[in-house]
């Protein structure tokens, strides 16, 4: 029998007519698109927003895992839940009643990482076409998740209390007049990545209501809250309207290697997410869901996160610092009361894309506001984040980005145009650092 020679195909990507129409929204990460450059040791990156992590009891933290592998490692090492082992489901329980929720274990669904818990959220509540309410600027990989299942992003706008409920019913309004399906508002009420705003309580009560009025379901991502750097926590939206679904990790408060997040969610929806869940990995991690079910219980978890938080307070306040003394006029930033990121404005005109490969050729990374929202907004902002350089590098990053600023005033002076842009770094490997 003679098989057949297949027919030549030059093309680089000689599958490309087979993807599915939804795979033309997925695009590389603009912070992971950074990732190899701001690792050279003469970079100073400001972009990601890896937590640090260097200062967890490590030798401890290895001797009880070695010893629970010991004990129970037929269990450990096992297929598990779809939902996720009841022991660190209660414990998440006991997690969240920090930020005033009260909650069963049985609501609650893990995931690997709040990050997918989103995208579980998003594939049983979202069709194409479908409209998501996200506050402006919102997180990057929300952003991707969305346009991975074809849903229009529709942004709300800001202010200097986070969310603005006023502009939030303004374009639910107009949305329904327009005929179109809103599945769900999605916000960082907590030290929002990467705007770094809070809503203060009252603010948060008055979105739940027009949210409510609207009939309109709340996702609440909260993978900061833990980390007020000013005063103790906000309490969740979830602590007053038991139909928000929130989602949480353990990426931020304890170590985001072992891809630990949960999702509380109504009872119907929690049961939707676990067949989702069931058909995407049949479980999560059960390994890591053990081992962080071990930390909780042999380590004094409340006592670590006060010495995070003590520790990213000073690297927040050295870059405020920093922005002060070195800034020039016509810039403006944020001044966050927790979490990993500052939100910084430029003088009108500027471009932050433009300016990123003069900033990567003075060693220091950064993350252009675009990258933050889907309609192309942002060009005049950046993400700097001060969570895992140290004080001191921090400082010598900002002096470095803000010659990069005053050289682009200067070239705009002079040319009254903006500076001609050059290619950005490639993608490179790396762990998703968004």
């Amino acid at each position: 029998m003679t098989v057949p020679t297949p027919r030549r195909d030059t093309r680089l990507d000689r599958f490309v007519d087979s993807y599915a129409e939804r795979t033309h929204g997925m695009k590389v990460s603009a912070v992971r698109a950074l990732f190899a450059v701001a690792n050279r040791p003469e970079i100073v990156s400001l972009a990601g927003g890896m937590p640090n992590i260097k200062d967890l009891p490590l030798g401890d933290i290895a001797d009880h895992m070695a010893e629970m592998i010991r004990a129970n490692g037929m269990q450990v090492m096992q297929y598990g839940s779809g939902q996720g082992e009841p022991c660190i489901r209660e414990q998440i329980c006991d997690v969240m009643a920090l930020e005033g929720v009260s909650a069963h274990a049985d609501d609650v669904m893990i995931s690997a990482g709040s990050q997918q818990g989103l995208d579980l959220v998003t594939r049983i509540f979202c069709d194409p076409s479908d409209v998501v309410l996200a506050e402006s600027p919102s997180y990057v990989g929300a952003i991707g998740t969305f346009a991975s299942y074809q849903v229009e992003v529709v942004h709300v706008a800001s202010d200097e209390s986070g969310l603005n409920p006023a502009a939030l019913r303004e374009t639910v309004s107009r949305l329904q007049a327009a005929g179109k399906r809103i599945k769900f508002l999605y916000t960082i009420p907590n030290y929002s990545n990467p705007s770094g705003l809070t809503q203060p309580w009252e603010r948060r009560v008055e979105v739940l209501q027009v949210c409510a009025e609207f009939g309109i379901l709340v996702v609440e991502d909260n993978p900061y809250g833990l980390l007020a750097l000013d005063a103790e926590p906000v309490p969740a939206m979830r602590s007053v309207d038991t139909d928000v679904i929130y989602l949480g990790s353990f990426s931020k408060t304890f170590a985001p290697g072992f891809r630990i997040g949960w999702v509380l969610a109504p009872h119907a929806v929690r049961e939707k997410l676990v067949l989702a869940q069931e058909s995407a990995t049949l479980c999560p991690p059960v390994f890591s869901q053990f081992a962080i079910s071990n930390y909780l219980d042999t380590s004094d978890w409340k006592e670590q996160i006060l010495s995070f938080r003590a520790m990213y307070r000073e690297r927040r306040d050295a870059m405020l610092t920093a922005l002060r003394d070195h800034m020039p006029a016509g810039t403006s930033w944020t001044h966050p009361i927790g979490g990993f990121f500052v939100w910084v404005t430029l003088p009108e005109g500027m471009d932050s894309q433009a300016m990123l490969p003069r900033g990567v050729e003075h060693r220091v990374a950064f993350v252009p506001g675009a990258a933050f929202y889907a309609d192309g907004q942002g060009s005049q902002n950046v993400r700097l984040s001060y969570c895992f350089p140290t004080a001191e590098r921090i400082v010598t990053g900002v002096e470095r980005f803000s010659e990069v600023v005053r050289n682009e005033i200067e070239m705009l002076n002079i040319f009254g145009v903006k500076a001609p842009a050059r290619h950005p770094p490639a993608p490179g490997p790396g762990a998703d650092i968004s």
